[in-house]
């Protein structure tokens, strides 16, 4: 697997950039990725199905002049900014193994990383609604897949030093709810990890097995994503 820990200006090319990395690998050009990125700016981003007027609050994102985007992949929304630190896998997807099914890859991915952000912090904490970390009762990672026919990527979050007061003024109650939150409200519900980024990277390549880096950028496929899909009204307000 190579580290791929790089951070574009905008959050339209660090969306793009997870789908060109798996674009890159189901091609055939490269092999498994782990990227790291943590965006300086704070945006709101929708799952792929999500409907932006009922998870969003639009007037107070436009009141603050912050963008809303949508992902390629599913799950929930979810408020970016300094101190959330983004995780992206690109992992081979094979008949027999532990990625040979979304719920089998839920399964493995989120053990593997649960065990490996525990060491850092030394708190205990658990795999909640399939592909929720939680410590204490609160969530503070959220994941999502998509599948292609011989990679999959699996992206999410980890709050370590965030603005939490963010998530609960600039987004409603989500319309799918995991059965642990029991109806609390977003400042009843998530924490940060309070730790240092590059612990949780260093925690993660070394559970990952990373050995080496990504040789390129792949800056002319997501500029062709950006231009194409993520700075859209057509995608990005599609629901």
């Amino acid at each position: 697997m190579i580290l791929f820990d790089l951070t574009f200006p905008s959050p339209a090319e660090n969306l793009a950039c997870d789908e060109a990395l798996l674009d890159w690998c189901e091609a055939g050009d490269g092999g498994e990725v782990l990227r790291f990125w943590e965006s300086p700016e704070h945006f709101v981003v929708v799952g792929y199905a999500n409907k932006v007027t009922s998870e969003v609050n639009v007037a107070a994102c436009e009141a603050r002049d912050i963008p809303i985007l949508r992902r390629c992949s599913g799950g929930g929304t979810v408020v970016q900014g300094p101190g959330c630190l983004n995780y992206a896998l690109v992992l081979r997807i094979t008949a027999d193994g532990p990625t040979r099914s979304i719920s089998a890859a839920n399964r493995f991915i989120m053990q593997r990383n649960c065990a490996a952000v525990a060491a850092v912090t030394g708190q205990a904490m658990e795999v909640r609604g399939h592909t929720d970390l939680v410590t204490g009762g609160f969530k503070f990672s959220g994941n999502s897949q998509r599948r292609r026919r011989k990679y999959l990527l699996f992206h999410g979050t980890f709050l370590l030093n965030f603005e939490l007061k963010l998530i609960g003024e600039l987004l409603r109650m989500p319309s799918h709810q995991p059965d642990y939150r029991q109806s609390r409200s977003h400042s009843e519900f998530v924490s940060n990890l309070n730790v240092q980024a590059d612990d949780v990277k260093s925690a993660l390549q070394k559970s990952w097995a990373v050995a080496g880096q990504c040789p390129f950028v792949l800056r002319s496929e997501i500029a062709k994503l950006v231009d194409q899909k993520y700075s859209t009204p057509e995608w990005n307000r599609k629901f």
